[in-house]
């Protein structure tokens, strides 16, 4: 059950390479608007998909629980880093417990760049009806471009190849 079982870092580090997980790229959603779902901001502030336009924006949903969700993170993280003149890039975790079990992850975690989004409502995971972990691209305009249903090496040749077919 989602938040159950929380993935603590000794098992983290014994976890599956995020290589070792299927995903798919679906684009069968692509030119929808993105949801005006409210999640949190890592200030707690309520925050909307739409503060983000002007830049491409690139939405991951995931758990603490979720191990292809933790696999993938690292890289994540450092994808943001290298991208973060071109696009945007969130982690908004769907744990129904929100920052009380988010909060302590991120800290262990020690990730550079993402910060902790919450949606412990599930609004965007319900808009996206989707799995978890799943990645979408959304244009500056905030019209998805794809998504990633499935965890992907974001350091990986494939992720570049998408970034490039969408001009980023």
């Amino acid at each position: 059950m989602p938040g159950e079982g929380n993935i603590s870092r000794d098992e983290a580090k014994d976890a599956p390479a995020v290589g070792q997980f299927q995903h798919q790229v679906e684009r069968g959603n692509a030119g929808k608007s993105a949801p005006a779902a409210v999640f949190r901001g890592p200030d707690d502030a309520p925050v909307t998909l739409a503060a983000f336009r002007g830049k491409p924006l690139l939405v991951n949903l995931w758990a603490t629980w979720c191990a292809p969700c933790v696999a993938e993170m690292p890289t994540l993280d450092k994808f943001a880093a290298a991208h973060a003149d071109t696009l945007a890039v969130i982690a908004v975790a769907q744990d129904l417990q929100g920052a009380e079990v988010v909060d302590p992850w991120f800290q262990k975690a020690k990730l550079t760049t993402l910060q902790p989004y919450i949606d412990p409502q599930n609004g965007l995971l319900d808009a996206a009806n989707s799995a978890l972990p799943t990645s979408i691209l959304y244009d500056a305009g905030g019209r998805e471009v794809w998504r990633v249903v499935g965890a992907i090496d974001w350091q990986g040749k494939e992720a570049q190849t998408l970034l490039a077919e969408a001009g980023i």
